[in-house]
């Protein structure tokens, strides 16, 4: 089972944020996932990036592969290189 650390969008049309959850790779974008390490708010200035970094490193270390967005994310909250 490949597990990968990327965004759940939710929030109003025109207006998302999204959540940033651990799931299966082969479960669908807004569908079933094992568990939600952040937060992530597009819609403010400047834009809001919440992590739990102790799930967040414990589920890397475990080999989960964040998504190209997520890397970003991780990279500009200081808890990858």
């Amino acid at each position: 089972m490949a597990v990968k650390i990327r965004l759940k969008r939710m929030g109003q049309k025109k207006a998302p944020f999204y959540r940033v959850v651990v799931a299966d790779s082969r479960s669908p974008r807004d569908g079933r996932f094992i568990a939600e390490i952040g937060t992530y708010d597009p819609s403010t200035e400047p834009s809001t990036i919440k992590f739990n970094e102790e799930e967040a490193k414990k589920w890397l270390a475990n080999g989960a592969q964040p998504t190209e967005v997520v890397g970003k994310l991780l990279k500009h909250a200081g808890i990858t290189k």
